[in-house]
């Protein structure tokens, strides 16, 4: 027996590992491998073969150009339903089946499939119920498929989620910043999404980390190929805590071309997008540009108007309308609307309050020594700025301790 012309004997195993029990059924199975075929032949964001796919789904196109058939067959039937192919549909496929058809080999697909088994990496379609479908606004240019590594599922990943980017050259005052408001967002329930390179993606990942919230690191190359090489201990604490991501095969080295194809993921797999630092010709910049496209909000963080590294967030706020950003409570904002007065209060926090709150982690619940040691207060004290808290819902008692309670902004 063949799945789409590939040896089920040869193919079904790798697949059960990285699909589980959804491997079993046969239409999931046929799905599933022209999926895996379609993001071997095809570069990521190719609009026609996203266009075939959405209007005839992955098995149909894939049958036809196995079967050999040309472009004035494949358009002659599917004409009317691929109108996201715009002018011209059958030279834009038969240009497209030019470039598909080198790449169209068996082997190559088991290969894609055996080698995410082996570094365990799930793979995870637009069916399935935990698919990210914040990914589905980018239409045509939509991935096929991700290949996702960690315990963070798709949908939590994306579902509150804030892209911190920025300059790889990253200055002391970047990286400080990406730190505090990756920080900030994290206390506040929000996770990170970021590209994993050196400066600021880094920061921010590694900041979400240490406040222990979720973190997302989208690659250019495939998920077992940790770029850059330098992030490789990074990358694999995202991998135990949080996720890495891709769309394109095992194996795949990141290129120019794919750098910039990753970032509309980065912008589509979050609520908002912020750049922290960025020269006036920074990646960041074409992340923030996805970012509008697909109607999600843009921050920048202003820096020294003498500094070239902050001459790109200058232009997005100055020239794209990018809100300004100058902390954790900023950058809230941009999913969660101002922040609302809070309930039962008719003035400041006095300075217990304040300190006790700064000492105490939405994540970690914390006793109250341990909240007098990190506030400088006396045990006294801090029970009785919790009591008023508390009565105020800003911190909960949790079985490990007390909690703050996320605030919205």
């Amino acid at each position: 027996m063949s799945v789409l012309g590939l040896d089920e004997a040869s193919i079904v195993p790798a697949l059960q590992r990285v699909r589980g029990a959804a491997a079993d059924d046969a239409d999931a199975l046929r799905e599933c491998v022209a999926r895996v075929a379609w993001h071997v032949i095809a570069e990521p964001g190719d609009g026609v073969a996203g266009a075939l796919i959405g209007a005839l789904g992955p098995v149909a196109p894939l049958t036809a150009l196995l079967a050999g058939r040309d472009a004035r067959s494949i358009t002659a039937e599917v004409a009317a339903a691929v109108g996201a192919v715009e002018d011209s549909p059958g030279e834009r496929i038969a240009a497209a089946i030019e470039r598909w058809r080198p790449r169209l080999l068996s082997r190559d697909v088991i290969h894609a499939i055996e080698l995410a088994a082996r570094v365990q990496a799930a793979l995870v379609l637009p069916s399935d119920a935990t698919w990210p479908t914040r990914m589905d606004d980018l239409g045509e240019h939509a991935p096929f498929l991700l290949w996702w590594r960690g315990p963070l599922e798709p949908s939590v990943g994306t579902e509150r989620a804030i892209a911190i980017v920025g300059s790889r050259a990253a200055t002391g005052y970047g990286r400080d910043v990406a730190a505090e408001l990756s920080g900030g967002l994290v206390e506040r329930g929000v996770a990170i999404v970021s590209g994993a390179a050196y400066g600021i993606d880094a920061m921010a990942h590694r900041a979400a980390l240490a406040g222990e919230g979720g973190t997302v690191a989208y690659l250019a190359g495939g998920v077992d190929r940790f770029y850059p090489s330098g992030n490789d201990d990074l990358l694999a604490t995202i991998v135990g805590r949080g996720a890495v991501v891709s769309e394109v095969p095992c194996g795949t080295a990141p290129t120019s071309w794919r750098f910039l194809s990753r970032n509309r993921l980065i912008a589509a797999g979050s609520a908002a997008t912020i750049v922290v630092e960025a020269g006036r010709r920074s990646g960041s910049n074409n992340t923030a540009a996805h970012a509008g496209e697909l109607g999600r909000p843009v921050g920048a963080v202003p820096g020294p108007v003498t500094s070239p590294a902050s001459a790109g967030c200058h232009r997005l706020m100055r020239e794209f309308d990018a809100v300004c950003i100058t902390s954790a409570a900023d950058a809230a904002e941009l999913i969660d609307g101002p922040a609302e007065d809070e309930p039962g209060r008719s003035g400041p926090r006095d300075e217990s309050e304040v300190r006790v709150l700064d000492a105490l982690s939405t994540r970690s619940g914390r006793d109250v020594l341990d909240l007098a040691r990190r506030s400088g207060l006396a045990t006294a004290d801090v029970l009785g700025a919790l009591g008023t808290l508390e009565l105020e819902g800003a911190v909960r008692q949790g079985v490990s301790g007390w909690l703050a309670v996320p605030r919205r902004g």
